[in-house]
């Protein structure tokens, strides 16, 4: 008979949700990990700051991930996540039929389960701004995290597309891996005069006038041009996506967030643990700029917390069930 009810359900499949079902995997918990298929970072071919995993592709690190969960007895169905409601000591999660497929699991299809707790590490999608020739780009020579892949494109070429006032960060930090910086700064507003007089004084060019179109340039290149008519000669583009977090399933529990320059995210405590006492959160859907590492951190921790919250709940209901023995 299938299993459909379970001490913990991890919701998505990525470092932090594979990171927590191995850690309830060895601590002998029945859990099911719940997989969509579509992890954030599917769209670059290598990670970096990976300690001991550098360079390695991010699909072959979570095929790896699966594997050794397996090993620890966790459970694997592609689906996605409908909803998820509070019924006391459970939680119900029904799925849909549109999961992404992940290799050598059921196939998707919707149904309904319960479990004692819930990891969701559903991720974000980047969202970028609608400007031609930018989105094809994305994960390659459009990027996100100079931590990720400013090694790679160092002494190149460099531009900035700022998305908000918030990314004259992002302007500043990029410099430290390229002196040929040139940032499109339409969203920036009208610059501090420090604000400009620093950029300018690291040699950083600024070109007031929106983007219009990236295409390629004759060698590997892209040309970035504007509504001006400039056009600029570019080997990578940084910049900030709009986030959207993958929580909408959690909806109806109305369970608390804060506002970000980013977006609206989960709010959750050290161990991830969110306002709901059932519900843990880790990864991306509440530290958009958490890197891999840090996901896989942030996801061990929250299944260790999660097991922990349901030894406690062993012990309590082992002593009720004693009193009202003697009772």
């Amino acid at each position: 008979m299938e299993t459909t009810d379970f001490d913990a359900i991890v919701i998505g499949a990525g470092a932090a949700g594979l990171s927590a079902a191995q850690a309830l995997g060895r601590s002998l918990r029945r859990t099911l990990v719940i997989d969509a298929g579509q992890p954030r970072n599917r769209f670059a071919s290598h990670m970096h700051n990976v300690l001991g995993l550098d360079g390695t592709p991010p699909l072959e690190l979570l095929e790896r991930g699966r594997r050794e969960a397996r090993t620890y007895g966790v459970e694997f169905r592609a689906a996605r996540v409908a909803t998820v409601r509070d019924s006391g000591d459970r939680l119900a999660v029904t799925t849909s039929a549109d999961g992404g497929s992940t290799d050598g699991d059921l196939a998707p299809r919707a149904a309904a389960l319960t479990a004692r707790a819930l990891v969701v590490a559903t991720g974000v999608t980047d969202r970028l701004p609608g400007i031609p020739g930018l989105a094809e780009r994305w994960g390659r020579t459009v990027l996100h995290c100079p931590y990720c892949h400013g090694w790679e494109v160092r002494g190149a070429r460099l531009g900035v597309l700022a998305t908000s006032p918030a990314s004259m960060h992002q302007a500043k930090l990029i410099r430290q891996w390229s002196d040929d910086v040139t940032v499109f700064g339409a969203e920036l507003g009208e610059l501090e005069a420090t604000d400009e007089r620093a950029l300018r004084a690291r040699g950083i060019r600024v070109e007031p006038d929106p983007v219009a179109s990236v295409t390629s340039g004759a060698a590997a290149e892209m040309l970035v041009t504007t509504t001006g008519g400039a056009s600029h000669s570019i080997d990578a583009i940084f910049t900030a996506s709009r986030l959207q977090a993958h929580d909408d399933f959690l909806s109806g529990l109305e369970l608390d967030r804060a506002e970000s320059p980013f977006g609206s995210f989960l709010t959750v405590d050290p161990m991830g643990r969110t306002s709901h006492p059932r519900i843990w959160a880790a990864g991306n859907v509440v530290a958009p700029m958490a890197t891999v590492p840090m996901a896989m951190g942030a996801g061990a921790g929250a299944g260790g917390a999660v097991n922990f919250a349901l030894v406690e709940e062993d012990f309590s209901d082992a002593v009720a069930a004693s009193e009202a023995g003697r009772a």
